[in-house]
This record gives structure tokens, sequence and C-alpha cells, in this order.
């Protein structure tokens, strides 16, 4: 393998798991640029999409419906929390908030223990999305899932940019994001558009949780902390709040954490989350807004 091989593949799994940050830091941009709320169980609404399609699956349910379904699920799993746990402390301080949603996230995960328990249970693939490609003599390689995810991230983004520039919906979420009490003193109806923004923020979820699972082959109940931290890290570094700072913030995560691993000593290699919360403290230092910059309303 040459050393430009070598340089391009890595470029590949860069590229693959930032796909997943962008998702997932997506899905908290949304609900942070309407509600300015921290959505803590955002991680949790990946398990529940990745555990939906490792249920429907494993019964026998053709793969892309599971996929369907389980999408459904955390679109549904993302109303039934603002409905029950965010609306009725909607005006309550900051802190008040901050501690619902980490409460929420402590109940959905351990009513997750209580179902499936802790032990981690294998994710069920077809047999085309477990190939794989190789070339320049087999130096680079392209697993099915790998380009799966590349592939919806790029699709998936595409739609959201349509939904929020072209529909009725989407402005309306644009323009609750900039002044809410503006939005409702011109007749939008306010509580629709944050349920809206629940459930596309909880689809998004789910597809990342669901990929998320395909690339590790395995689910459980505290899945979701992680990309979770990695997504407020990429929505830092592109900007919190803006929907183009989540997904470039999740590239550049991305990148840093595979060329981290790649490119330094083993011995270095290993601090790698440690590093990247380095880099994280030095780059609010320097620019604490983030790349873009955000205002208050929702950018694309």
């Amino acid at each position: 393998m040459t050393q430009l091989d070598y340089i391009l593949q890595q470029i590949v799994n860069a590229v693959s798991l930032g796909s997943l940050y962008a998702l997932v830091a997506v899905g908290l941009s949304i609900v942070f640029g309407v509600l300015k709320l921290t959505n803590f169980a955002h991680g949790d609404v990946m398990m529940v999409g990745a555990f939906g399609v490792a249920l429907l699956a494993g019964a026998g349910v053709p793969f892309p419906v599971a996929v369907i379904c389980g999408i459904a699920a955390a679109a549904v799993a993302g109303f039934l929390i603002e409905r029950i746990a965010y609306r009725p402390i909607r005006d309550a301080p900051d802190v008040a908030r901050l501690l619902t949603s980490l409460a929420v996230t402590y109940i959905i995960e351990n009513v997750g223990i209580l179902v499936f328990t802790s032990s981690p249970r294998n994710f069920p693939l077809p047999d085309i999305l477990n190939t794989s490609w190789e070339v320049s003599n087999g130096a680079i390689t392209f697993t099915s899932i790998n380009l799966l995810t590349i592939a919806l991230t790029f699709v998936s983004l595409l739609l959201l940019g349509w939904f929020i520039t072209r529909t009725t919906t989407g402005l309306g979420m644009r323009a609750a994001a900039e002044d809410m009490s503006a939005a409702h003193l011109v007749g939008l109806n306010v509580n629709r558009l944050i349920i809206v923004a629940f459930i596309v923020a909880s689809a998004y979820a789910g597809l990342a949780g669901i990929l998320w699972a395909a690339q590790a082959g395995v689910v459980q109940p505290q899945m979701g902390f992680t990309p979770l931290l990695k997504a407020f890290v990429a929505a830092i570094i592109g900007g919190f709040g803006s929907i183009a700072g989540a997904l470039v913030g999740g590239y550049i995560l991305g990148a840093l954490e595979i060329f981290i691993v790649a490119f330094l000593p083993s011995s270095v290699s290993s601090y790698r989350d440690a590093i990247v919360f380095a880099v994280l403290i030095a780059f609010l230092l320097v620019r604490p807004g983030g790349l873009l910059q955000p205002n208050r309303e929702i950018k694309l």
C-alpha cells in the first residue's frame, strides 16, 4: 500500500464517520435552533430507532421496511418526549429545562435496560450490506455500510434543506427560531412548529442510530451516549443552532478522530478523545461562537 492509498483510505473512513456525527448534530441543532433547548435525550432516541430495526429485522420483517419503521418509532418517541416532558416546562428557567432533559435521558435508558437488559445484541444486516469492494489492488476498501451511510446522509440533508427553505412549515420553523413571540403574533401555530421540529430531529436521530448500530454490529440501551457527546462537539465547532454548522462540524470532527488514529503514534492516538476535547477548548478560545457564528435563526 502506497502512502497515497493509505491517505485515501483514511479519507473514506473520515467521511463515513463524519456523516454519522453530522446526522446526530443536525438533529440537536434543529431542536436548539427552534426551542433553545439542549436535548440530551437525543442519543436515546437513536437507541429507539436502532432497537426498532433490530427487533423487526430479527422477527423476519424485510430490512428496508424495518428501517422505515425504526425511523418512524424514533419520530414518535421525539413527539412523546416533547408533549410529556418538555412542553410543560417550556417557559421554565433554563436550569429546570436542562435538568428535565437529563431526567428524560436516564428514564429512557433505564427503561431500555429493564426491557432489553444492558447486554449488547447483534444488529441483523442483510448480506448485501456485509459486502465490500477493493480498489487499487486491495489498498482501498469500501464497505457497503460505509457507502450507504454517506449516500443516506447526503440525500437526507438535501431533503432537509428543501424542507427548511421551500415549505411553509419549514419557513415557519425558521421564523419561530428567529423570534418565537413574533411568530405567534403573526398567526403561526408555534406548538405545531415545535412538534414538527422534534419529529424531524428525532427522525434524523433514528436514522443515525440505525447506521451507527449497523457499523458497530450491535445495539444496547446506552449506545446513544458516545455519538451524542461527539455530536455536541461537532455542533459547537460549527456553531450551535446552525444546521450547516452541524454538518461542517460533524465532518471536521470525523476527520480529526480518524487522522489522529491513522497518523499519530499509538502511544498518542490512544488518548484520541482527550486530544479532541483539548482541540475543542482551544477552538472555543479563538472562535467561541463556532465556525459559522449563527444568529438566533436556523441557517443553512
